[in-house]
């Protein structure tokens, strides 16, 4: 059966729904910010971190994930499960990704008007920050998912695993 027609099969998570959520959420930002900078508190930068390390993480996952489904001589094959779940975490890490780039990429362009003020230009530095760290999680996420698919000559084949 072609993977195209399959009723259950997982399909890589498309650009439109990506450039769709980031476009969405930096609008809504842009305008909540625009409207209501003076009375939201100091961003904290803790977020900067934490995505990069997340986009670290997955990162690392998709290049070992992709070496044990191409079956590289030294890794064990991944069990079809284990990858399952993979996918379904670099999707999640996809969606999660563009909500942080449209929401600080509307929140950053809303503060450049209000670079003159030190917290403004503090909040707008962490924005940007973030801003590219939810870029690095996205650009894992998107690798792991693909990390996940399987190679088209081993698709109608069974492996054995170690049991």
């Amino acid at each position: 059966m072609d993977r195209q027609t399959h009723q259950g099969s997982v399909r890589p998570t498309g650009w439109r729904l990506v450039l769709g959520t980031i476009l969405i959420t930096g609008m809504l930002c842009y305008v909540v910010v625009d409207q209501a900078y003076a009375s939201l508190p100091l961003l904290p930068w803790t977020a900067i971190p934490t995505l990069a390390l997340l986009a670290v993480g997955e990162g690392i996952t998709a290049v070992h994930t992709r070496r044990r489904i191409r079956r590289v001589a030294g890794t064990v094959p991944i069990d079809p499960l284990s990858a399952a779940r993979l996918v379904a975490l670099a999707k999640a890490s996809a969606v999660l990704a563009s909500l942080g780039i449209g929401a600080f990429g509307g929140m950053a362009l809303a503060l450049l008007s209000r670079l003159h003020a030190p917290a403004s230009r503090a909040d707008a530095l962490t924005a940007s920050g973030t801003l590219l760290a939810a870029g690095l999680v996205l650009a894992a996420a998107l690798f792991l998912e693909y990390s996940c698919r399987v190679p088209d000559g081993d698709e109608g084949e069974e492996q054995p695993h170690g049991e």
